[in-house]
């Protein structure tokens, strides 16, 4: 039972439940596509005269569109769907090495985007953002708002990244800079909460309707982004989900962020892999190698990458462990670059996670790869804004 929080409540006048019928309707296009309004009207019990109120309005936003399905042998049926022939919103992945900004449709299907090299500088950085965003406003007419995820400590509340330990950023109130150089709203999260956001609305059907579940970001850091009852949990000034510095061990291959060789962030992420592969083959022999080359390999058979793969997913696992002891979620997805190896590394950090429940005969949570795509990071950015278009805007 959820507490009503009187500072953010909204009672339930006639607008508030138009708000809630609006967002049903339109997460049965977005979720059921294509769909009649009889099936929405049918599955909702609320009237054909309220669809219709509501789809019309919709499309008058230009979020729907309607189209002819094919006949069965009588007329034609009447469908709606999403409306993707215009990008609707602009996502921002700011990673240690490159900054991608994204058009997308209302659906996350990236439109047009463009790339360039992180800048140890942030004004040079966030200079190089706002010219990419305006290039794509001017390809277009339908943008609303753009997204931002960045690699560190966020404020989502005041659109301040706190600290960003790459580039030892501080206090960057990069979401009022981009606001007032676009003219365009903009929410800004950590990467691991924004792929959590991501995974709730555009993810893979099953963990959408999961409530409870861990996102487990794996790249040169480790990060993590919580879902309680279906949304991001933040904390404090966004800092839950700081899982990756908890200790695990000690003397891991390499050290974390903070300069520990005990934290899970040491044992488990792609920089600890690179370390393990670096020690079976030699330094010298594999200095140059990247996460992505290492794993290529690995694929292609080379008996000590996977090894190095192995080793670290098994310490994943046993950071995963401890996340499900003291949380319960209903499901831990695995995310980044790491996904594209689940089938060599998946049940060895099953295993690892088994082996060390506490509880066992009781149910745990499913351990899956994330299905985010090619970019699960630029995902996120944009699931920042798109999201809030299927949200309900009421508070409780």
């Amino acid at each position: 039972m959820r507490r009503i929080d009187l500072k953010k409540v909204s009672v339930a006048r006639s607008d508030t439940i138009r708000n809630i019928n609006r967002q049903i309707v339109l997460n049965y296009v977005r979720e059921r596509a294509p769909i009649s309004r009889a099936e929405i009207a049918q599955e909702t019990a609320l009237q054909r005269s309220t669809i219709s109120i509501i789809v019309d309005e919709l499309k008058a936003q230009g979020l729907i569109e309607e189209f002819e399905g094919e006949s069965t042998g009588g007329r034609p049926p009447t469908l709606l769907q999403l409306r993707a022939a215009d990008a609707i919103a602009i996502g921002v992945d700011l990673s240690t090495k490159n900054t991608i900004v994204a058009a997308s449709d209302l659906a996350g299907r990236v439109l047009d985007q463009e790339e360039f090299p992180t800048d140890p500088s942030s004004q040079v950085t966030l200079e190089k953002i706002i010219e990419s965003i305006r290039k794509l406003i001017k390809k277009g007419i339908g943008i609303e708002g753009v997204g931002i995820s960045i690699p560190g400590l966020v404020d989502s509340e005041t659109g301040i990244a706190l600290f960003v330990p790459r580039f030892k950023w501080r206090d960057w109130a990069i979401a009022e800079e981009v606001r007032v150089a676009t003219g365009l709203p903009v929410r800004v999260d950590n990467d691991a909460n924004a792929m959590a956001l991501a995974e709730l609305w555009f993810g893979r059907p099953e963990i959408r309707q999961v409530r409870d579940f861990i996102m487990i970001l794996v790249e040169e850091g480790l990060g993590t982004g919580i879902v309680f009852d279906g949304q991001v949990y933040h904390g404090v000034v966004g800092a839950a989900g700081e899982f990756g510095h908890m200790i695990i061990g000690h003397n891991a291959p390499i050290a974390c962020a903070s300069g520990s060789r005990e934290c899970w962030e040491a044992f488990a992420s792609e920089r600890a892999a690179l370390g393990r592969y670096a020690d079976l083959c030699g330094a010298d022999s594999v200095a140059d190698v990247t996460f992505a080359q290492m794993m290529d390999r690995a694929l292609s058979g080379d008996s000590l990458a996977k090894s190095a793969l192995t080793e670290t997913a098994h310490y994943l696992g046993i950071g995963i462990s401890n996340l499900i002891k003291g949380l319960s979620p209903e499901a831990v997805i695995v995310g980044g670059q790491i996904a594209r190896v689940w089938p060599l590394i998946g049940e060895g950090l099953r295993n690892a996670v088994e082996e060390n429940s506490i509880c066992r005969g009781l149910p745990s949570a499913k351990v899956i790869a994330s299905s985010l795509g090619a970019n699960p990071r630029l995902m996120g950015a944009l699931s920042l804004f798109l999201a809030s278009k299927f949200a309900s805007k009421v508070s409780a």
